[in-house]
Formats: C-alpha cells, sequence, structure tokens
C-alpha cells in the first residue's frame, strides 16, 4: 500500500510539473479564448467520431469472444466499453477499465483467465493497429513535409512494427511453446497456476484454428486508430489551425504509445508535452498543441460520462 501511494505521489509531480511547465510558456488567457472560438459543428462531428471508434472497438472484442464460442451480445460489449472508458479516463490507472471488461465477461466465458486472455489478445492487435498507423503516417508525412522537415523517422515505426508481430506470431502459432515458457511459474502453487497456464495456452490454440478473427480484430484495430486520428483531426479543423492528417496520424499514435509509460496519471503532461515536441518541430506554436491536446481530452472526458450513467443504471 505505502509503494503504491509513494508511485501515485510521483506519477502526480511528473503530471503536475510537466503541466506546469508547458503553462508558463503560453498566455493562458489567449489559450482560453481560443478555445471559445472553436466551431462548435466540427467538435459535434468528433464526438461522433469518437462514438463510432467504441463502436468499432466493442466489434473487436465480440470477434475475439466469438472465436472462444463466447457469445455476447453487442449491446452488452458496448455498454461494458463505455463503463471501461469512463474507469480509464477518472480513476488514476489506465488497467481500470480492463477490470471492467473482464468482469464483465468472465460470467458468460465461464472463466476468468479465459476472459483475460481476450482483453490481453484485444490490447495487443490494438497496439499493432497503432503503431502500422503511425509508420504509414510517418511515411506520408515525410513525403509531404520532406525528409529534413520529418519530426519522426518512419523506419523506426516499421522496426517497431515488424518487432512486435514477430514477437506476438508465435504465441499464436506455437502456444504450447508459450506454456512451456510460463510452466516454472506453477513452482509457486502448481495446481492453480498450472489450471491458469494451460486455460490461456488453449485460448490463444483457438485464435489460430480461427485466423479470420484476429485479421477482423485487427482490421478493426487499423479502422479505430484512422477514426482516433479523424477525432483529432476534426478538432484541429474546429480551431482552424496548420496541422494536416497525416502529422496527426503520427503524432496521435505516438502520444497513446507514450502515455501508456507508468510515469503519470493517466497520461496527464506526459501526452500534452509529446504534441507540443512535436508541433514544435512543425513550427507549430506550443499554444497550438496544448489546445489540440487538451481539448481532445476534454471531450474523451465528457463522452466517458456516458460510462458513468450506464454503470449508475447498472447499480440500480
Amino acid at each position: 500500500m505505502l509503494r503504491r501511494r509513494v508511485v501515485l505521489a510521483l506519477e502526480v509531480i511528473v503530471s503536475v510539473g510537466l503541466l506546469t511547465f508547458l503553462f508558463s510558456r503560453v498566455d493562458v488567457a489567449a489559450l482560453w479564448a481560443g478555445a471559445r472560438q472553436a466551431s462548435m459543428a466540427w467538435l459535434a462531428i468528433a464526438l461522433g467520431l469518437y462514438f463510432i471508434n467504441v463502436v468499432t472497438s466493442a466489434w473487436r472484442w465480440q470477434l475475439l469472444l466469438r472465436a472462444q464460442g463466447v457469445q455476447v451480445p453487442g449491446r452488452t460489449l458496448l455498454s461494458s466499453y463505455l463503463v471501461a472508458g469512463f474507469f480509464n479516463n477518472f480513476l488514476p490507472s489506465t488497467i481500470g477499465g480492463d477490470v471492467v471488461r473482464i468482469r464483465d465477461t468472465a460470467r458468460p466465458a465461464q472463466s476468468k483467465t479465459l476472459a483475460t486472455t481476450v482483453v490481453f489478445v484485444d490490447r495487443a492487435v490494438g497496439l499493432m493497429g497503432l503503431v502500422l498507423v503511425a509508420a504509414f503516417g510517418a511515411t506520408m508525412a515525410m513525403m509531404i513535409n520532406g525528409r529534413d522537415a520529418s519530426p519522426i523517422w518512419p523506419y523506426w515505426l516499421w522496426a517497431a512494427f515488424v518487432v512486435g508481430i514477430s514477437a506476438a506470431a508465435p504465441a499464436v502459432l506455437a502456444p504450447a511453446g508459450v506454456g512451456r515458457l510460463l510452466r516454472p511459474l506453477a513452482a509457486f502453487h502448481p495446481e492453480w497456476v498450472g489450471e491458469r497456464i494451460q486455460k490461456m495456452t488453449t485460448a490463444l490454440a483457438r485464435f489460430r484454428e480461427n485466423p479470420g478473427a484476429l485479421a477482423g480484430c485487427f482490421t478493426g484495430a487499423v479502422i479505430v486508430q484512422i477514426l482516433l486520428v479523424g477525432f483529432h483531426f476534426a478538432i484541429v479543423y474546429a480551431l482552424d489551425m496548420p496541422i494536416t492528417f497525416w502529422d496527426l496520424a503520427v503524432i496521435v499514435p505516438v502520444s497513446f504509445i507514450i502515455q501508456m509509460l507508468p510515469v503519470s496519471v493517466n497520461g496527464y503532461g506526459v501526452r500534452e508535452a509529446t504534441f507540443a515536441f512535436y508541433f514544435g518541430r512543425l513550427g507549430v506554436p506550443i499554444s497550438s498543441a496544448l489546445l489540440v491536446s487538451l481539448m481532445a481530452t476534454g471531450l474523451m472526458m465528457l463522452f466517458s460520462l456516458s460510462g458513468a450513467a450506464v454503470y449508475l443504471s447498472r447499480s440500480r
């Protein structure tokens, strides 16, 4: 408990420190004035795109569950995703939403281990889709801006994508090998740990037998990332900023990867600093980077309040 409190305190210090530093370099009054001039119509379009993003994410999840023989109505998964989004945005942790998703599918799956494996695979496939979109966006941005003007070289992102695919492929193609790698863990509790390793390897074997589910999930992951880029592009358009779609196709996925690092509270401060760095390399003011990042975060939090309504209706 003490260790967790210390870690949380350090994360708060990082988030507050970065935000304080960034805000000290901009005119806050001008920043607020810029936010008030944003086009409400384009912000509404951004929220619509984000809703489609959540629906697509729930559909991906359903594909993976069906591959395991678990039938859950899409409406149920969508409501679970909404609640998970609320937990992710309003709790000081990015895994709170995954706990909700695992809890909601453990009963129909008749196994908490199976539900956890499906969520983990969904996360892994989503990460690969994220890196692919970033790599393609960086390639297009470099072609448009020129090699010297490109803030992030695409070669690193393509290499990360290839390494990720190469590392994940054996888990699906040879799940028994994963079981052998994890077998030493059974020394702590042979029966309990051994049973869960067996369930996990069985689930991975089912994915190997249903490659269409993984392909559909990956396609959905790419669509989700494109929708997230579109969500940010609508915000940029609402603020009338000179940022291209391809630049956002780089910075949005990269910022999500960076904010996964457990060094801040839900990525606050780190995300804004990433936007500020990338926008700065493009010659765009820090104030614009802060405005886009904070407005995107604000709209996500506003949308996630629908998850609070779903959660309260469940309680009743």
